[in-house]
């Protein structure tokens, strides 16, 4: 028999789905990040007489240490990427701007440090992805000469994947550029969490916005994933919100990108009991939903 494993919890519940959805709120993550073993599968019984509750072992998926699939599909897109692409995914921060002296005496200064050091621990509470840019900027008219190039980009990688795709490219409501792509074995190409999917899309945005003036914005999908995705969290974020109420403490989520962590803060943002703000750097930031406290 294997030993415990790290964060393996035991949960019961009245029915076997309520027992799992109580382990993915526990644990804080999604479906798919989920390992159980069912110990009792429960019973109704006879008028509430004998009933017995569902009762299982679960835990976290192990991420694999050997070179994944993912892997391998990021180093095929490194590989048929052009030279001119930059393949740094991290945004540029801004520069600071230099401080200023201080001529007052020492003791103030340091008092006025512990004032600036609040004021900023306060504003990196805020979500960070509320208040991004990209919601701001005008998205430009997307030029056909830019739709092709971005096709072709992708083709050139498809094909060094050895994978046969078929592109659909639309200019949604919003103004993106929307390409879906089709064809056998897309778990490739979406990968885990959607990483490999996100790679892809970031250096397409850089395609694009290396064709033509303004700023393009490229959504890349395949078989649902992004709307399947976003269900997925949509509910576990209201999973999590019930028992930050429940318990009255506050719940950190699993490691997430921009994009998803957007989804847990616009899902919990009508909800007027419960907060939610980032926390650490990337790539392991993470949503903190806490109780508002009255």
């Amino acid at each position: 028999m294997e030993g415990r494993r790290a964060e393996e919890i035991t949960v019961s519940a009245k029915t076997l789905d309520d027992a799992i959805t109580e382990a993915l709120v526990q644990l804080g993550v999604t479906s798919d990040r989920l390992e159980y073993d069912v110990i009792e599968k429960g019973s109704p019984g006879f008028l509430g007489i004998g009933m017995k509750q569902a009762v299982i072992r679960a835990w976290r998926k192990e991420e694999p240490k050997e070179e994944s699939v993912d892997e391998i599909a990021e180093e095929l897109i490194k590989e048929a990427v052009p030279t001119d692409i930059t393949l740094d995914t991290k945004e540029e921060k801004e520069p600071k701007k230099p401080k200023k002296e201080n001529k007052e005496p020492r003791k103030a200064a340091q008092k006025s440090g512990k004032k600036e050091i609040k004021k900023e621990q306060k504003k990196e509470a805020k979500p960070e992805e509320k208040t991004e840019p990209r919601h701001e900027t005008e998205l430009a008219k997307v030029e056909d000469a830019t739709i092709k190039e971005c096709e072709t980009f992708l083709q050139n990688v498809l094909q060094a994947m050895h994978m046969e795709v078929e592109l659909c490219s639309k200019v949604d409501e919003e103004g993106a550029l929307s390409i879906e792509m089709k064809g056998d074995n897309m778990g490739i190409l979406i990968g885990k969490r959607g990483q490999t999917l996100d790679s892809l899309q970031y250096l397409t945005n850089r395609v694009a916005n290396k064709m033509q003036a303004g700023y393009v914005r490229v959504k890349l999908d395949t078989e649902d994933y992004r709307e399947r995705r976003k269900e997925t969290l949509e509910n576990l974020a209201r999973n999590i919100a019930h028992k930050v109420k429940r318990t009255r403490k506050p719940v950190t989520l699993e490691p997430m990108n921009p994009y998803e962590r957007r989804i847990i803060h616009s899902a919990l943002q009508g909800d007027k009991n419960v907060t939610t703000h980032s926390e650490g750097e990337e790539p392991y930031r993470r949503v903190v939903v806490t109780l508002v406290r009255k």
